[in-house]
This record gives C-alpha cells, sequence and structure tokens, in this order.
C-alpha cells in the first residue's frame, strides 16, 4: 500500500510541477541516480579484489582429457567398453545411448609439466603452458544439463529455464559503472576454424531478464559499425541528434509521469548510453594505434576484425576503460566427430590470443584487479562417440566433470583444483558446482552472492539461486 502511495504522490508531483518534465528530461541527459545507474549496493558487502571481468567462454564443450586433465594409463585400454562401474547408469544424451558400445578413446595429444607449479598443460596449448602460472586450474567443475541451450543458459543465469537475468547484468545491476559512456556488459562472439558450423548462440545468454533493460549486454558485431546505428543518417549531426533525444526525453516523460512504468526510465537510459557511444565506441575500437609489440601478443589474428584474437584484445581495451563485465563467446568446441583435427582448429584460434591477454594485462597492472575467466559449459566424454580409430575419434557431452580456470585479481596462482577418476568421468576431489563458481565471481567483485537480490513476482531472485559456496581453495 506505502508502495503505491508513493507512486501516486510521485505522479502527481510530476503532473503539477513546472519543471518536473524539464527535470525528467535532464535528469536522463545528465545520467542522474533517477534512472538506474547507480549501484543497487551502496557499499561493498566485503572488500573487492577484482573490478572488473573478463569471461573467455568456450561456447561447445571443450575436451577436458585432451587439454587439462590427461589419463595416459588409458593409453593401455583403448577401444575397451567403459566399465560399468565407472559410469554407474548415468544419463547420456540421446546421441549416444543408442550406440551399441562405448569405447574408450584416450587422447592422442602430448601431455608436459610447465612452469613452477609442474601443472599439466596439452601439447594444444603450448602459449598458455608459458603462463600457467598465473592460472588457478579447476579439474572439477560439474554442472546439471547435459544439453547445450540449457547447459549456457546455466552458466549464464544459475538456471536452465530461460528468463532468469544473465551473470553481467546482475554484476551491473549490482556495482553500477565506471565509464559513463560505455555500457557496463559487453558481449563479444568468434567463429572457431574447429567447427564453424557449431552451435549458435541465442541472444538472451546476456539479457537482464526482469532486471532493468539497461543492464542488458551490448553485443558488438564483428562487421560494419560495432553497434547498430552507431553513425547517424546522413544529414544528421550531432547537435541535432541531441535536439531529437532532448524532445524524446520530454515525451517518455510524460508518459512515465501518466503510468510510472520503469521501463520507461530505462529506455530513456539507454538512449542516453547510445548517444554517448556513438562518440566513445569509434575511439575503442580504433586499434591502429597499438604498437607492433602489442599487437604480436595477440597472435597473426589479432588484425581480423571478429576474430577470437581481435576480440581478446577489444576487451582489453574495454577493461582499461572500465567496462565492469566483458564477455567472448568463442563457438566451435562441440567435437561429436573428428574431434584431433577440430580441437587443433579451436586452440589456434584461441591459445595464442589468450595468453597475450593475460601477458598485456599485466604488463598494464591490470592483471591484479581484473578476474579472467576461461570454460564452456560442460566436458567431453572419454568414450568415443561413433567410430573409433587410432587417430580419429568424437566425444559427446559429459556435465559430470569438466575443466575450467580462473585468472587474475584475488586468484591463487599457479593451483589445481580437484582431481577426477581414471576416465576423467567422475570427481574424486573437491567437486566444484556452476554456483559455486558464480559466488565465487560475486565475491571477488566485493559482493555476497546471498545478497545481491531482486523481488521478482512476489519473490525474492538471485543468481546463485538458493546454492552456491565459495571455492577457498581459489582464493589467494
Amino acid at each position: 500500500m506505502n508502495a503505491f502511495r508513493d507512486s501516486v504522490n510521485r505522479r502527481v508531483f510530476l503532473k503539477t510541477s513546472a519543471h518536473g518534465f524539464g527535470l525528467t528530461a535532464l535528469g536522463s541527459i545528465l545520467g542522474s541516480e533517477a534512472f538506474g545507474e547507480t549501484p543497487v549496493i551502496d557499499t561493498l558487502h566485503h572488500q573487492a579484489k577484482a573490478k572488473r571481468v573478463i569471461y573467455l567462454f568456450q561456447s561447445g564443450g571443450p575436451s577436458q582429457m585432451d587439454l587439462w586433465d590427461p589419463k595416459p594409463g588409458l593409453k593401455e585400454r583403448f577401444g575397451e567398453e567403459l566399465p560399468g562401474s565407472i559410469r554407474m547408469g548415468q544419463r547420456i544424451t540421446g546421441m549416444t545411448s543408442g550406440q551399441k558400445t562405448l569405447p574408450v578413446a584416450p587422447s592422442i595429444f602430448d601431455f608436459a609439466r610447465h612452469g613452477k607449479s609442474g601443472t599439466w598443460v596439452s601439447e594444444l596449448l603450448p602459449e598458455t603452458a608459458k603462463v600457467v602460472d598465473d592460472l588457478c586450474i579447476i579439474r572439477s567443475m560439474h554442472t546439471e544439463a547435459i544439453n547445450h541451450d540449457p547447459a549456457v543458459t546455466f552458466f549464464q543465469s544459475g538456471s536452465q529455464l530461460a528468463g532468469r537475468p544473465s551473470i553481467g547484468s546482475w554484476v551491473s545491476y549490482g556495482l553500477g559503472s565506471i565509464n559513463r559512456d560505455l555500457p557496463n556488459y559487453v558481449v563479444l562472439t568468434s567463429r572457431g576454424t574447429g567447427r564453424p558450423d557449431d552451435q549458435p548462440l541465442a541472444n538472451r545468454y546476456w539479457e537482464p531478464g526482469f532486471l532493468p533493460t539497461q543492464h542488458s549486454g551490448v553485443k558488438f558485431r564483428n562487421t560494419g559499425d560495432p553497434v547498430l546505428y552507431l553513425s547517424d543518417p546522413a544529414g544528421i549531426d550531432r547537435s541535432r541528434r541531441r535536439d531529437m533525444l532532448d524532445d524524446l526525453a520530454r515525451l517518455n516523460g510524460r508518459r512515465h509521469a501518466i503510468v510510472g512504468d520503469p521501463e520507461i526510465e530505462a529506455r530513456i537510459a539507454q538512449y542516453e548510453m547510445a548517444f554517448r557511444m556513438q562518440a566513445s565506441v569509434p575511439e575503442l575500437t580504433d586499434v591502429s594505434g597499438e604498437p607492433e609489440s602489442v599487437l604480436g601478443l595477440y597472435g597473426p589474428e589479432v588484425k581480423k576484425p571478429g576474430t577470437y584474437a581481435a576480440n581478446c584484445l577489444l576487451a582489453r581495451r574495454l577493461a582499461e576503460r572500465g567496462v565492469r563485465f566483458v564477455q567472448l563467446f568463442h563457438q566451435g568446441w562441440d567435437h561429436h566427430g573428428g574431434l584431433p583435427k577440430a580441437l587443433k582448429g579451436q586452440c589456434y584460434d584461441t591459445d595464442h590470443a589468450t595468453a597475450g591477454l593475460l601477458r598485456d594485462l599485466r604488463q598494464r597492472g591490470l592483471l591484479e584487479d581484473t578476474l579472467v575467466i576461461w570454460g564452456g559449459e560442460f566436458g567431453r566424454t572419454i568414450y568415443s562417440q561413433g567410430k573409433l580409430t587410432r587417430e580419429n575419434y568424437g566425444r559427446d557431452h559429459h556435465p559430470r566433470c569438466f575443466t575450467m580456470w580462473m585468472a587474475g585479481a584475488g586468484v591463487k596462482k599457479g593451483t589445481t583444483i580437484g582431481a577426477t577418476d581414471d576416465y576423467s568421468y567422475n570427481i574424486l576431489e573437491d567437486p566444484v558446482h556452476v554456483h559455486d563458481l558464480n559466488a565465487t565471481i560475486l565475491h571477488l567483485l566485493g559482493i555476497d552472492h546471498e545478497r545481491l537480490l531482486f523481488k521478482y513476482q512476489g519473490r525474492q531472485y538471485r543468481l546463485t539461486d538458493v546454492h552456491g559456496s565459495l571455492i577457498k581453495k581459489a582464493l589467494a
């Protein structure tokens, strides 16, 4: 009842005040607190280690036993049936449930120890191996979803069902903006050479759900203007665009005074952000001033727009300009067949640039307050999907154990957490759930995941639902 009375009073004030509409428009132009650009968390719940996040999401499910979780003992078990004592009747996808056998497919790739930590890394990741002492590798990740769309949705929002806010939107809502001229949450996408026609990405993966719309992820395009309609039409100059937005803000302010819809406020804020981005984004995306010594860190693909390497460089430029949450989605990791060749392609795309990003952040002093995350929505099976030969195999989806890593702000360097069984099928030590990972990400940003809440349809929601524990072994 009080909320309704306050809403009515606000409408009466705006309608009766001689300056009400003008103040509404002016507030939007100046990016005032009235339009949700201030954080919902006035004071951090605890000291933050990270100011920003770069999330390198490897969409499709990288094969952990070919990259991070070596099982050399399986070479002697080539083609043997996966023991029932290992599978224990666990659910598998419809793509392999009809196979007469589930033959063990040992990795054909060699592993070696690297760095002072002596961490095992595949031969496919020679550049990442050189920075392995910066990483906290988690071999014991597990999730609840077994197919791509619900699995990515679960990582992004804490639910397999669409409609809840993405993690970047939660961070934007909780912490607010550092740079008012750029979005809080930016999404970059690239297609892998390992499997260019891989699983598609849905825009809802970075949408805000029931949070205010201005907390949506802004996707940068790979060709043309980075953002649609970034350039004004012919005949429209900057001052005329400003006048148009001012008039539109007044009209929207009048409508908001009548109906009180918070989405109208969000729309005004988004128009203003779009106007500011027209000036800030062209400078951001112009990398011509980057020295060759920096470009070389990211590998030969860095000058080709839309590649993973180019996006990693752009992520660094976004991070140093104060964007809170940058997420790179690299497609192409779904290797049901022809894995050895396809995996080489994916690693060619990503290895050099990933290591280069860490080096670049470190040399600029940004790694100490930037959290970097690498991983996909699940792992792959040790048994082959389809025909198995000594040189070729495929792997199905595997949610029960897979590998991710974190680096940077507040993360314990040169650490490996968790262990899996001899078949990289079940977790033996230190299981880490998706909710645990998300709780830890928020913790490093100074947020208690149990206290970042939004009331919707009579219930308090949070990113981690009613679950989640900190990965204490990962914290420095």
